[in-house]
């Protein structure tokens, strides 16, 4: 099972000014995490709490569904292009990028065992857009839109070029070339898939884009590209029977939650830093940046007091940013608390050739690029310990569809978590809405004209 080692975030190896004295804010906050984690499970099924997420392991029937689908559609595309942008993208490429081949989409056929690649379009960027499409036969490519409100315009806009461009290759057959995941009552997007034919998958009411990975929205590429989405939905399953845990010292997502929550409240560290020691979990950062950014960067709490809540994410990559960013996280502010992912067990192995050994570098003959990786994560946490800089620990047995999948729901659950130790609403996005707003008004969106005359005064036209 996924593992959780803190004690680097103790005053005993860092020191008090920089540490937290574990065993005794664990029996302080004991009570008030057994709260959270009662409530927080009572609420899941009430309407209007966003935590239907936390039911998506359960749910068979999606699941059999995207399995049938996949099934009647393999061997049919040699391309998925996904269109969505933040949750609707992020989770999707984090987990492909993770499970399946290295460098996927340059394998042959035969090599993805006649798998179809797989492409996110996740900016609005005319050159990327440009630059996929002049790559894709739209014939052989199932395009999957994804955004449950049904009317996001990076998405949409996207959509429109592409859908444009499919109807004239392909004719009236485009439309199954297409498949519409949104919202299941409303939206623009579920209007257009009804009237035009598309498949529809439907994303789950009280589901905020940041926790859906494990809705439709996730597992419909997954199954398309061959994951096993049984294997990742028991390893939810499994997880979160120790998550429903109101012991804290059994609880692993309640002391992340808690640990980030005091380094920022007593000792002034508001930046969480999540630093894999794998190429192949690279993007699981830039999911996490979202999630943490959105669910707790609030202006206000509960009790409509201003507080300016919040963790600044910061991804990095071991053992690259070593080399990058290492320099300002041992010797820069002390305020970020950084932690590490790493791999009990690589899928392959290794070896570096004993050569050279009349020079500097004869040293590492012998032993392999795997003892490497390990020996570089052990230097850099050792050395934030040497500059009293906090550092957290979790550990996957290996990088398979359980254990990514038991991995990024630990991310979630403890992000409500934190969010209730804040006293924040971890599941709404004021300033992401107004930005949304803004953006209709200078697009001339109907019925989103009422600030375009202050909009050119801040702009300056």
């Amino acid at each position: 099972m996924l593992r959780l080692n803190c004690k680097n975030s103790d005053y005993r190896i860092i020191g008090e000014e920089h540490g937290l004295n574990l065993e005794e804010e664990f029996n302080n906050y004991a009570g008030r995490i057994a709260d959270i984690i009662r409530n927080l499970n009572q609420r899941k099924d009430k309407p209007g709490e966003c935590l239907q997420w936390l039911n998506l392991g359960y749910n068979e029937e999606t699941v059999w569904y995207v399995k049938e689908f996949a099934s009647m559609v393999e061997g049919r595309f040699e391309n998925i292009l996904v269109l969505g942008i933040g949750g609707s993208a992020l989770g999707g490429l984090a987990v492909t990028e993770a499970l399946l081949k290295p460098y996927w989409n340059f394998l042959s056929a035969e090599q993805r065992n006649n798998l179809p690649r797989i492409f996110f379009l996740d900016n609005i960027d005319p050159d990327s857009i440009n630059g996929i499409l002049a790559i894709l036969d739209l014939k052989k490519t199932l395009v999957n839109v994804i955004t449950k409100s049904g009317d996001t315009a990076e998405t949409m806009s996207q959509f429109m070029v592409i859908k444009d461009l499919m109807e004239k290759a392909l004719g009236d057959d485009y439309r199954k070339n297409i498949i519409a995941t949104t919202d299941k009552k409303m939206g623009i997007l579920r209007q257009l898939a009804d009237q035009e034919g598309y498949k529809i998958f439907y994303v789950p009411d009280d589901i905020g884009g940041r926790f859906s990975v494990f809705s439709s929205i996730g597992l419909v590429p997954f199954a398309l590209v061959g994951l096993d989405i049984d294997k990742i939905i028991n390893g939810i399953k499994d997880i979160d029977l120790e998550l429903k845990n109101t012991d804290i010292r059994q609880n692993i997502a309640s002391q992340y939650a808690l640990i980030h929550y005091l380094m920022d409240t007593k000792k002034g560290k508001n930046i969480t830093v999540l630093m894999p020691y794998s190429s192949r979990l690279k993007y699981i950062p830039d999911w996490y940046v979202q999630l943490i950014a959105e669910s707790l960067g609030k202006a206000v709490n509960r009790n409509s007091e201003t507080v300016f809540a919040g963790l600044t994410p910061v991804k990095a990559l071991g053992a690259t940013d070593q080399h990058t960013k290492l320099q300002l996280f041992n010797e820069g502010p002390n305020d970020k608390v950084i932690t590490f992912i790493r791999v009990g067990e690589f899928d392959t192995n290794l070896e570096i050739p004993r050569i050279f050994e009349y020079t500097g570098i004869g040293y590492l003959g012998g032993k392999t690029i795997n003892d490497l990786m390990n020996a570089e994560a052990d230097s850099t946490m050792v050395s934030l310990i040497d500059n009293q800089r906090p550092t957290l620990t979790l550990t996957i047995d290996k990088i398979d569809e359980y254990h990514i999948a038991q991995l990024l729901y630990m991310l979630e659950v403890q992000t409500a978590i934190a969010g209730e130790l804040y006293n924040i609403n971890a599941f709404d996005q004021p300033g992401v809405e107004q930005v949304k707003n803004y953006l209709y008004t200078l697009m001339g969106r109907a019925g989103y004209d009422g600030s375009s005359s202050y909009l050119k005064e801040k702009i300056g036209s």
